[in-house]
């Protein structure tokens, strides 16, 4: 196929298009993918909306899962026939609301074979977003083969504001695994039993008037050294104190989109709050983590099949978009994102018929 069909956004808070864009064939080291799921996320939403760093008309989708119809020279690992899933986002070629991605083999692993397809498209963006916030931000050691050993701040208190959130859920589940055992997180009470299954010690509701208080306490049960976070809402605003280290995920979202209003976005996370002296902000930047040459080359590839596959991770929760094309579960995920339907949930939808 010398072209094929691709969601885009067309303008600022406009309908989503299926236009036909060139079908790029792979070069040494890439792969052709049939794109047959994916799950749509607040950056599609922020880019439809929010016109955050766009050019109209642009494809859009990081989340990829389907199967390689083609490789290109040098590639070692994958086959014509293999089941990927994948976090793909710098040029058009690789996005996956596309029915055909060309994409560097190196970030793309394969669906172990119990995990369904549309399961797998819940994880690569967030599942990368942890390891590269819990890394790079809050100076986490999370070395691959995990080491015998615990690590140095097990017992220290970690907070992770909105543990429901598919950033919270795996941040949970890959800290567990790691060995960090005081874990906090806020959500609310209807999520608080998955949250405990998923590794934290402790799980309060965040519309509570005492949170505050409450989590403090059980943060001082820990062994006090280095409190580190996710920031979030004013309660977790008020929180951190001198020597804490806060990782907030870009854009601070100063005003959610609507259905009758724009949304407003800051990216400087220090200044979009009044955060108490001597707290170290850092504003969480996923799409730099392949400056990490290891996670480059192994992260997608080997480090997420293999914890997907020992059932160290699960996948989201999820509800399925239907519609009778392409631009109708395109554009019926991104209302719903609008809307806020789900909550502890990810929209999946299918690309290639």
């Amino acid at each position: 196929m010398s072209t094929h069909p691709a969601v885009v956004t067309a303008s600022v808070r406009g309908a989503l298009q299926v236009i036909k864009v060139p079908t790029v064939a792979p070069c040494t080291g890439e792969v052709l993918v049939r794109v047959e799921w994916t799950a749509s996320t607040p950056l599609d939403l922020h880019q439809n909306d929010g016109g955050l760093l766009v050019q109209h008309p642009q494809v859009l989708g990081g989340d990829i899962a389907g199967t390689v119809v083609e490789v290109g020279l040098g590639v070692e690992r994958l086959e014509v026939g293999d089941k990927v899933f994948g976090f793909t986002w710098r040029e058009q070629k690789e996005k996956a609301h596309q029915t055909l991605a060309t994409v560097p083999e190196y970030l793309l692993g394969i669906i172990p074979p119990h995990i369904p397809m549309r399961a797998a498209a819940t994880l690569p963006d967030n599942f990368v977003t942890v390891f590269h916030a819990l890394t790079t931000d809050l100076h986490l050691p999370l070395p691959w083969p995990r080491p015998a050993t615990a690590p140095k701040h097990a017992n220290s208190p970690i907070l992770l504001w909105g543990g429901a959130s598919s950033v919270g859920q795996y941040a949970l589940q890959i800290l567990a695994y790691y060995g960090y055992r005081h874990l906090l997180t806020t959500a609310s009470p209807r999520h608080h039993e998955l949250l405990r299954s998923l590794g934290a010690n402790a799980v309060f509701d965040y519309r509570a008037p005492d949170v505050v208080a409450r989590i403090l306490d059980a943060a001082a049960a820990g062994d006090g050294g280095g409190d580190g976070g996710g920031g979030g809402g004013e309660a977790g605003v008020r929180m951190p104190g001198e020597g804490s280290t806060v990782a907030v995920l870009l854009p601070v979202i100063v005003r959610d989109a609507t259905e009758g209003q724009a949304p407003e976005y800051s990216m400087d996370a220090g200044g979009a709050v009044a955060w108490k002296a001597g707290v170290e902000v850092r504003g969480v930047r996923t799409h730099f983590y392949l400056d990490n040459e290891f996670f480059k080359q192994k992260l997608q590839s080997e480090i997420m099949p293999t914890l997907l596959g020992q059932g160290i991770v699960k996948p989201n929760r999820f509800r399925v978009v239907e519609g009778s094309t392409l631009r109708e579960r395109a554009q019926g995920a991104m209302d719903r994102l609008r809307r806020r339907e789900a909550s502890g949930e990810r929209f999946v939808w299918r690309v290639s018929e």
